[in-house]
């Protein structure tokens, strides 16, 4: 009997297994077939081959039996899965772990310099945040607080961007392509997670979500794997309507994951003028906030 759906193994078992059901047979230059598949994407023995593996072996690495490929061997399921950029990392990063050498755990740092504070309120009327490798925001300035309505009602440390996505009622009224957002900050998340997806920070707010969303599990459970490094996002803000933002991902030096994310528009356009309005628009001091601060 097959026992393609057994849930044994490590990691890496997981991740393999996951990819190689994203992996059409055409798509590989394998005939599809005739008739019913029971497997998803590519069959065990197909993906074998590909990788020019035994069946028993590829068998041994998705059920943890076997847990140290050598680089020839990754760098080959890589390329039958079709795999590139950070989910082939994630596929060497997993080898690493499974074979005991995982990166140790470090505590989330969530102090943000006073600089970097300064540099969020200078950057407005563009909003901007600082976040944490897990997306807890940690710091945002006043544009930045309210792009995502609802959020700093949340206590300090419940504060995070992908928490947001997917437990907040508002965020699904927020994004109009809700479903590609939340796939992005699924994929982002998988990818910050590195070579130690058992840290504590990301254990809990993974173990958290699986429960709460139904939808992130199910996107969680894809193994889609991409740092995101800026891009577009479209809103429908309650305060200010629809807008269209870009936005560019940097990391701050020194200070062991976290990344300054801002957003712009096109001076003059319909997109700007929105963004002016969301800075505009709140009664607050103008102060930027950080996460040690009381919220109103």
């Amino acid at each position: 009997m097959s026992n393609e759906g057994s849930s044994e193994g490590s990691e890496l078992g997981r991740f393999l297994r996951a990819r190689r059901a994203h992996v059409r047979p055409e798509d590989a230059g394998l005939p599809a077939g005739t008739g019913i598949r029971r497997t998803p994407g590519l069959r065990r023995e197909e993906l074998a081959t590909l990788a020019g593996v035994s069946v028993d072996y590829y068998t041994r690495l998705e059920r943890g039996r076997e847990t140290r490929p050598s680089p020839a061997v990754v760098n080959a399921l890589g390329r039958a899965l079709q795999l590139s950029g950070d989910a082939l990392q994630r596929l060497r990063d997993l080898v690493s772990l499974a074979a005991n050498q995982p990166c140790p755990a470090r505590p989330v740092v969530r102090t943000v310099r006073p600089t970097v504070v300064q540099l969020l309120e200078s950057l407005r009327p563009a909003p901007a945040y600082v976040v944490s490798r897990m997306n807890d925001v940690l710091a945002a300035n006043l544009p930045g607080r309210r792009l995502l309505p609802g959020l700093y009602d949340w206590p300090e440390r419940q504060r995070n961007v992908t928490r947001y996505m997917f437990l907040h009622p508002r965020a699904r009224a927020l994004f109009p392509d809700w479903e590609v957002m939340a796939r992005h900050s699924v994929s982002h998340l998988r990818a910050i997670g590195g070579a130690n997806p058992d840290q504590p920070e990301l254990a809990a707010l993974v173990g958290e979500l699986v429960m709460k969303s139904p939808d992130f599990a199910r996107i969680w459970a894809r193994y889609d794997v991409e740092a995101r490094g800026g891009g577009l996002k479209r809103y429908q803000h309650p305060e200010v309507g629809e807008m269209s933002l870009a936005y560019e991902v940097m990391a701050l030096s020194r200070t062991d994951g976290q990344r300054l994310v801002a957003y712009q528009a096109t001076p003059g356009s319909p997109d700007h003028d929105a963004m002016l309005l969301l800075d505009m628009a709140s009664p607050l001091d103008g102060s930027p906030v950080t996460a040690d601060e009381p919220t109103a």
